[in-house]
């Protein structure tokens, strides 16, 4: 990944000497386990550790002349351990090492995706109640709906970032399988007591359905969920971006100092870092369609994924990463304007209280069909002509009869339509 999108943290997880350190553990475990049986020499795990300094450039270096990574690998331990490394890579086959080790760094990775998403969780649930009754119009189809607030929005944020975190840590689990059953996965040199100790060794269970490579469709449950966690994130990115729109002016993004908008315009304030979180999301998205392409292969293996999995895995953990981060951030400094969203409200002139009169002119009595047309009528009249909503349904002596005017101006009290304000967020954050 270049380092313009690439945070320390999520990085090491996916560097060469991370992956061989990796492969080791599993080479290793195995190593202790046939220590344990008398098929290796007692102490040539130890010996092993003690000796060996992986020197990824020098296991480069051999892969030019082999064309075989495990077998570069081995090749590099061998030199340093000696005697002690004989029984490496006893009964096991390539993937059972580069599977297995994936498992593990998968698994590192998740943890620092976690980390991640709960530091975007602390944010959206400052703003949750920092901005609880700050009133902003509710849109659906980008059109004004009824009122909410600000601190709403952004805790239904929180619960559907919640849910795409606990998808991940599910799918997450799908994946602490290792696999060391040798070529095609039966066991004709190992047995499955010993996989499962070594396995074990590694806080790792078997993968039951193991050909010579651990199942695809793990993998791909777990991009699939990232997919959707970036999704999410996509979606509060793009709320923010609306709401800095110049007619909107509802929220946006902070603005340094020394920031520069446009190369041609000086007066731009452009939401950026939205946008950047808008298209890697899309990248994370389209990683996850490789990820499903990579389940169909041939009989006991292929490495068709293996290519893939060599792109995919890292970028979509690093880019994932960056990406709730960056969100993190906008969110920790982002700035609400409360006085935008009262003239926001008070743009639709009192369309937004049209329910609340359909549901009165109901209760009162009159036919729900023509209580609608006639607020229907009123509607299209504020649309087309202007004017406000509750002044020209006070003009209808029909609809003054049956509510009177102060119940007609009290349709457009804010509280009304807050009152349970209160109850959306106990089930949103007490569930």
């Amino acid at each position: 990944m270049i380092p313009r999108y690439t945070r320390e943290e999520m990085a090491r997880v996916w560097t060469d000497r991370a992956r061989f350190q990796a492969w080791l553990e599993v080479e290793l475990s195995v190593l202790e386990e046939l220590e344990a049986r008398g098929t290796a020499e007692a102490g040539s795990a130890r010996l092993v550790r003690e000796r060996v300094h992986l020197d990824p450039a020098r296991i480069d270096e051999i892969e030019a002349v082999t064309h075989h990574d495990v077998i570069s690998f081995l090749t590099h331990v061998e030199e340093q351990a000696g005697e002690a490394a004989r029984h490496l890579h006893f009964g096991l086959t390539s993937s059972d090492v580069l599977d297995t080790a994936l498992a593990l760094q998968l698994r590192e990775g998740v943890e620092v995706l976690a980390g991640s998403i709960d530091g975007v969780l602390t944010e959206l649930r400052a703003l949750a109640q920092t901005h609880k009754r700050v009133p902003v119009m509710g849109r659906t189809h980008g059109i004004h709906a009824e009122p909410i607030t600000i601190g709403l929005k952004f805790a239904r944020f929180w619960a559907d970032l919640k849910r795409a975190r606990d998808q991940v840590l599910t799918a997450a689990l799908l994946n602490r399988v290792g696999k060391l059953s040798g070529a095609v996965g039966a066991f004709s040199i190992l047995d499955a007591g010993l996989e499962a100790r070594a396995l074990a060794r590694l806080k790792l269970v078997p993968d039951v359905s193991a050909t010579q490579v651990i199942s695809r469709d793990r993998h791909a449950a777990l991009l699939s969920a990232m997919s959707i966690l970036a999704s999410v994130a996509e979606r509060i990115a793009l709320e923010i971006r609306h709401s800095q729109r110049t007619e909107v002016g509802e929220m946006s993004e902070a603005f340094g100092k020394g920031q520069k908008g446009s190369s041609a315009m000086p007066h731009k304030r452009n939401p950026i870092r939205t946008e950047n979180i808008t298209g890697l999301a899309r990248l994370v998205r389209r990683n996850a369609h490789a990820a499903l392409e990579d389940i169909a292969l041939w009989h006991e293996r292929d490495i068709s994924h293996s290519s893939v999995e060599r792109v995919i895995l890292p970028e979509s953990f690093i880019l994932l990463d960056f990406l709730l981060n960056r969100l993190a951030g906008v969110l920790r400094t982002l700035v609400v304007d409360a006085d935008a969203c009262r003239r926001n409200v008070e743009a639709s002139r009192g369309l937004y209280a049209s329910q609340k009169i359909l549901s009165m002119l109901i209760e009162s009595g009159m036919a729900r069909q023509e209580a609608y047309d006639a607020v229907r009528a009123i509607s299209l009249a504020t649309w087309q002509q202007g004017g406000q909503f509750v002044e020209r349904a006070l003009a209808v002596p029909a609809i003054v009869a049956r509510l009177g005017e102060p119940a007609i101006r009290a349709s457009l009290g804010l509280d009304g339509f807050l009152a349970h304000l209160d109850v959306l967020y106990d089930r949103i954050f007490a569930g």
